[in-house]
């Protein structure tokens, strides 16, 4: 298991001057943005895949820091009910895949999507209740109309290539939390697995700890994103955690990111740690920043810092005690 960033909040700087720093950091992996919401600052999907000697150098860049790619990212919405914008969504999503396989990285990491609530819908539809009626009846389109089918053709592309999909379980999309991941990943096949993130968990009132050993025991974790939330219960006591709240305004916000420990104490970071490695988990711990208290590179070097005293260097040896 080893430290990795999601290095978009380096997108400021040439990839080979944030892979330096990143190298200097102690970090081990670098998840690497190729489009959607995260954008391409560091690697230009379109033109690595029309170039073998372009990748070729960035492979160089990162090998030769003794870094590895744990995975690229392209989070968007190939679901969306406009049907431009889940095309773009979709290419974007399918050159990743075609990106990786190339560069000899396993994973991408991305969202589910959201639909609509009809056939007819123009924005996305977050349901989170079954009633009244026709809320349940928009959640059954979406899955068996929209979500299935997609998914069931995007996993077999995956595969084809052999590379996974690491599903971020995310809030306004249709895959927020555990048992909806494994649903999909069980009307799909086992290249559709989870991105690990426990921060949007953790203000659902998930226990982490348990959703890691419900997902790992299935073999379901393909990354895992470090991001740590907070909730402020002065705020939830009064509006909940359904909060719409701007992230701008971070005094009056029910829950914020937080860097790595800054919500969550080291001794619940290191129990995370153990139980991804009970399970079968030795990839990348990939540091995702967005802590609105506190600037990129202090969040990154905060979260590395209490990371290094709780991941494990060396695997264990025989049980002599035992």
């Amino acid at each position: 298991m080893d430290i990795g960033v999601l290095t978009v909040p380096l997108g400021d700087q040439p990839l080979e001057e944030a892979l330096d720093y990143l190298a200097d950091l102690g970090v081990g992996a670098v998840e690497i943005g190729t489009g959607g919401f995260v954008g391409d600052d560091h690697a230009d999907r379109a033109a690595l895949l029309d170039d073998a000697d372009a990748r070729a150098d960035v492979r160089e860049a990162v090998e030769s820091r003794d870094l590895r790619i744990s995975a690229l990212a392209t989070h968007n919405n190939p679901l969306h009910p406009d049907e431009e914008r889940a095309a773009r969504a979709d290419t974007e999503l399918r050159e990743a895949i075609e990106l990786a396989a190339e560069l000899d990285v396993d994973t991408v990491t991305t969202f589910s999507g959201l639909p609509g609530g009809s056939p007819d819908a123009s924005v996305p539809n977050w349901i989170t209740a079954p009633w009244p009626p026709e809320h349940a009846d928009a959640l059954d389109y979406q899955w068996e109309e929209v979500a299935i089918p997609y998914w069931r053709d995007l996993a077999e592309y995956a595969d084809e290539r052999g590379v996974n999909v690491a599903l971020e379980m995310h809030p306004n999309m249709l895959v927020y939390e555990p048992e909806s991941l494994l649903a999909l990943r069980e009307a799909t096949n086992e290249r559709i697995g989870a991105n690990f993130d426990p921060s949007h968990l953790y203000w659902q009132g998930i226990d982490v700890v348990e959703a890691i050993r419900f997902l790992g025991e299935r073999d379901a974790i393909h990354h895992f994103h470090a991001k740590d939330t907070k909730v402020y219960e002065a705020n939830a006591r009064t509006k909940g955690v359904l909060d719409t709240t701007s992230y701008a305004d971070v005094a009056d916000r029910s829950w914020l990111f937080r860097s790595i420990g800054y919500g969550h104490g080291e001794e619940h970071w290191k129990d995370v740690v153990s139980t991804l490695r009970m399970v079968g988990y030795e990839g990348a711990l990939s540091i995702e920043h967005e802590d609105a208290l506190t600037s990129g590179r202090e969040g990154l070097e905060k979260a590395v810092d209490v990371l290094q005293r709780a991941v494990f260097e060396t695997q264990p040896g025989e049980a002599y005690w035992a």
